[in-house]
């Protein structure tokens, strides 16, 4: 089945919201920022104006509802960004839902969830549209600055509101499209990837606590330097982890503080966050229970060490139904330039697969950046994409 999009509608929309929030040649739009509130009450309206009934909810996911009776395809992804970051990852998948709204009409239904990006939580707009969100949870949830999720939601205007919660009746499935963050589709010269499964996260803090002291005059030999063994933990960690990852695992320690951080001090308090990803539940258990080895390991030295789960995420492979739909729509429109990969990436489908079919469609990233304001996709890419989406969605429908 074959639709036509609006390439320049759709292309007019995405540079428009880069506007918001705009940031060298990328876009900085934290979630709840004046920017991120900005781009929903501006999606909202385009909603509207493409014959849908908007609503932000009391999370502030932005939803757009098809007036028609029957059963609707979902698509959605964020527009809230990483800060300092690109234009494309999330946005691309929102406006990809607004342009096969009009495209198909009154059988889509579209969202912007909140929050994906995590500055005060994990998925917080899509597990509360999942029924995944208790409100302790709200009460507990902050970002980096102390900001609590409460008083950023009364500041941006969305406290006292409903929270939207999924009829799963409604809904055939949910589709979400997105960049690809990785260099694997331009690496192999791919233009559509067929997602086939998102990975699981898990998020850890560890601390050690040693003891401060002067730097000059404390002996090597008695130092409890907190600094020295956050180090040797995670050398350990890069050193072992190999052996029991898979081929596509990946394992990031993403920030290191020392306390109190100043050159003749003895750091007497070492922080850092670390996080493993996979496909395979079992591996992503037999990494933690490695990691539990090495953290006791480490107890062994001059410092106590703590470590405490920050979050984790469940993989989930992504319906083959849909998959299928997906590459047929792309044998279509780009003959042998597709290919179907799991996402390294946490995605809102992983949250949305809980209640319903879930599918994902990548576009390639230039140079494989993201997070980073230097993301870019070329405009040929981005609307092969949402033709190939489109097709898809169609045909989803139709089956």
């Amino acid at each position: 089945m074959t639709t036509r999009i609006d390439g320049d509608r759709l292309l007019g929309d995405l540079y428009t919201l880069r506007k918001m929030g705009e940031y060298k040649t990328g876009v900085h739009r934290p979630t709840y920022s004046p920017e991120d509130v900005q781009s929903r009450h501006w999606l909202a309206g385009r909603m509207a104006e493409a014959g849908l009934e908007p609503e932000i909810d009391g999370i502030g996911n932005v939803i757009g509802r098809a007036r028609d009776d029957g059963t609707k395809l979902l698509l959605g992804s964020h527009v809230e960004t990483q800060p300092h970051a690109g234009w494309l990852d999330g946005a691309l998948g929102v406006i990809y839902g607004l342009e096969v709204a009009r495209t198909l009409g009154g059988a889509i239904d579209v969202a912007a969830w909140a929050d994906e990006e995590g500055h005060f939580g994990s998925f917080i707009g899509s597990r509360s549209f999942c029924g995944l969100l208790a409100e302790a949870e709200i009460d507990a949830c902050r970002n980096r600055d102390g900001t609590t999720l409460r008083e950023a939601l009364a500041q941006a205007g969305f406290a006292g509101r409903q929270r939207a919660v999924v009829d799963p009746a409604r809904y055939r499935g949910y589709l979400e499209a997105h960049i690809e963050q990785g260099a694997e589709l331009e690496d192999t010269g791919k233009r559509i990837g067929i997602v086939t499964a998102i990975v699981g996260s898990h998020r850890f803090r560890i601390v050690f606590e040693g003891v401060q002291n002067h730097a000059g005059t404390t002996r090597m030999a008695v130092r409890k330097d907190a600094g020295v063994a956050l180090v040797k933990l995670a050398s350990a960690i890069y050193a072992r982890f190999p052996d029991v990852a898979g081929p596509r695992t990946v394992w990031t320690t993403g920030r290191i503080l020392l306390d109190p951080g100043a050159p003749s001090i003895v750091p007497g308090r070492a922080e850092m966050l670390f996080q493993f990803r996979d496909t395979d539940p079992a591996l992503l258990a037999k990494l933690e229970s490695e990691l539990e080895t090495l953290v006791a390991e480490a107890t062994r030295g001059p410092c106590t060490v703590t470590i405490t789960e920050r979050g984790r995420s469940v993989p989930q492979v992504m319906d083959a139904g849909f998959q299928d739909a997906l590459e047929h729509a792309a044998e279509r429109h780009a003959p042998g330039l597709h290919v179907r990969m799991p996402s390294g990436a946490g995605h809102d489908a992983q949250v949305l697969a809980e209640r319903m079919k879930s599918a994902m469609l990548f576009v390639p990233s230039i140079g494989g950046i993201s997070h980073h304001y230097a993301e870019n996709t070329e405009d040929a890419d981005i609307v092969l994409g949402c033709q190939v989406f489109a097709d898809a969605a169609a045909e989803i429908l139709a089956g």
